[in-house]
């Protein structure tokens, strides 16, 4: 601890954003008065469309509101000293194709792959012990089968048969990943030489078709019915089913007995890093070092990002067509084209304007769902949490279980249930389902020696609470109080520990990161919102009603996570439409 306070001391020296945003100042060059094309937002999948854009020739400016880049993915020393991945904390989505084309590495990405991967303690005394059983699961499947095994044989020897039957849908869904979805309204109703060039769309689908082959049945079950029913055919013991169930919720305002968590669940487990199916990792530096080397190789190229420049309308000709953009501050900048990585709600309901919008697409835009589950919890400690199930050794240092997913009351999928259940009724959840992350246990560059950062991403808790009572600070510092007193009785003195912390709301993260009601996916992910409906039928190919403004975020196919697919696809189609001009 003392030296924990040493590093701290040090830290509180200079302001704590002076020399961060220095060394993360991304503007290149002066503004234009024209571009060949502007990206309105420097999340992640904003870069990466920049990226690509400017590695086809395509002169790109990307334009973010924040003083820092990233969007949801961005490193930020909220307290001295502490460096938080402040909203997203993880990474396995990312397209290894993003990884090798862009040359990540190259630009400075660095990964630490966790293993194990996943811990759940429980709550309870063991028959003739006072330590508490906790299942840890990782890439060893015997050591997973030895876990399980405390709870059920039977579910020790079905857990292989399952994590294949997981695989194989996570292989099938892939190929739709990398590819607008299949046209289906031109294969049906256009020209000729439309039907002919939609048949290219259509090859992801019959690729997804032919992996799952005669089990079909089974894997429509999985995307459609409550994950719940899905995993009682599978396993019998509540701490397996809560932890995998987990999985199938996290941040979706869904419970696990609710049809279409299943997909939630599918879409948590098709990532994969370095060539290792389902494997999860912490970015060195946090998750805005990732925004930085996507960023690095965008400008390495040409391409021009800006901070502090926020779009204030998109620019639309008399004959109906993008021109480019408003800054707030009433520059004018010219383009051809304008991809939004904002949400759909912002870059069609705040930012177009809406005498060129059909009035079916805008009713349609302000009705997606984007419901929102989540309050980010970010915690700087001055050591580890010990926990009752997996004690600390003498010296404090971190153990396997340290660098996992911890997960918190989610021992039994009725947990789950009934926090949803809170929900629904207006309230933050009595007993919030907790996954607990500690980066600095792989990553030590991101606290002062001795101490530690952590992420607590916590649901359920409503955009407005019962009696359309707004979160204010009592409210949200109550909830998060709820949540350290779950933490301390997993791992007592946690709260003792706790040196600093960044409540985010649902309309905090509204607020700071442009989430619309908080949903880190920008707007459900639910089959009704998904491939041809994302975000809505007919306007799926990132293509919008407005002729050259095009959406490259999480509110378009395949969605959201940190997984920069929506951006490279974006850019593809934007480019193929810029060669037909």
């Amino acid at each position: 601890m003392a030296a924990c306070g040493r590093g701290l001391s040090r830290a509180m020296g200079a302001s704590p954003f002076s020399a961060w945003r220095q060394a993360h100042s991304y503007t290149r060059g002066r503004l234009k008065p024209e571009y060949d094309a502007v990206v309105i937002g420097a999340g992640h999948n904003g870069l990466v469309a920049a990226a690509y854009l400017q590695r086809l020739g395509v002169n790109t400016a990307v334009f973010e509101r924040r003083h820092v880049i990233g969007g949801a993915a961005v490193t930020e020393e909220i307290i001295p000293g502490f460096k938080f991945s402040r909203a997203s904390y993880l990474l396995s989505l990312l397209r290894p194709q993003i990884y090798t084309e862009l040359e990540l590495k190259k630009h400075g990405l660095r990964l630490h792959l966790r293993n194990p991967h996943s811990f759940t303690p429980m709550l309870e005394e063991s028959a003739g012990s006072k330590v508490p059983r906790s299942l840890l699961l990782g890439t060893d499947m015997a050591e997973n089968q030895k876990q399980i095994a405390q709870f059920s044989r039977k579910d020790a020897e079905a857990f292989p048969k399952y994590e294949a039957f997981m695989s194989r849908l996570a292989l099938a869904i892939d190929p739709l990943l990398d590819a607008a979805p299949a046209d289906v309204e031109a294969f049906w109703r256009g020209s000729l030489l439309q039907r002919l060039k939609s048949l290219s769309t259509l090859k992801p689908l019959l690729q997804a078709g032919r992996i799952v082959g005669a089990r079909l049945p089974q894997y429509y079950q999985v995307l459609t019915a409550p994950i719940a029913k899905v995993l009682d055919q599978w396993f019998e013991s509540e701490p397996l089913k809560a932890t995998l169930a987990t999985d199938g919720v996290i941040g979706a305002m869904t419970s696990p007995r609710i049809p279409g968590s299943g997909y939630v669940l599918l879409h948590h487990v098709m990532g994969g890093l370095e060539g290792m199916q389902g494997a999860w990792g912490y970015v060195q530096g946090g998750m805005g070092a990732l925004s930085d080397a996507i960023a690095s190789s965008a400008a390495a190229h040409g391409a021009s990002i800006f901070t502090e420049k926020t779009v204030a309308k998109v620019q639309v000709s008399h004959g109906g067509r993008v021109q480019g953009v408003v800054l707030q501050d009433g520059s004018e900048v010219r383009s051809r084209v304008v991809l939004s990585n904002a949400s759909p709600q912002t870059t069609f309901l705040k930012l177009t304007p809406q005498e060129w919008l059909p009035e079916e697409f805008v009713q349609r835009i302000s009705q997606l769902d984007i419901q929102s589950p989540v309050t980010k919890i970010n915690v700087a400690v001055n050591r580890l949490p010990d926990f009752l199930a997996a004690p600390n050794t003498p010296g404090g240092q971190p153990l396997p279980h340290h660098q996992c997913t911890i997960h918190l009351n989610c021992e039994d999928t009725l947990l789950l249930h009934r926090a949803y259940e809170d929900a629904m009724d207006g309230l933050p959840s009595h007993r919030p389902i907790i996954e607990l992350c500690i980066p600095s246990s792989l990553d030590p560059t991101l606290a002062p020696p001795g101490c530690h950062v952590i992420s607590l991403f916590t649901q359920y808790t409503p955009y407005t609470l019962s009696g359309g009572k707004a979160w204010d600070e009592l409210e949200r510092n109550a909830y998060a109080d709820r949540v350290f007193d779950c933490i301390e009785a997993y791992a007592p003195g946690f709260k003792g520990s706790v040196v600093g912390r960044d409540v985010l709301t649902p309309p905090d993260l509204e607020r700071i990161f442009g989430l619309p009601g908080g949903n880190v996916f920008h707007c459900a992910m639910a089959l009704d919102q998904l491939y041809f409906a994302r975000p809505v039928p007919l306007h799926s190919s990132y293509r919008s009603p407005l002729q050259g403004l095009y959406l490259c975020g999480s509110g378009a196919h395949p969605g959201g996570g940190v997984m920069g697919a929506a951006g490279r696809n974006a850019a593809h189609v934007v480019f193929r439409d810029l060669r037909s001009m």
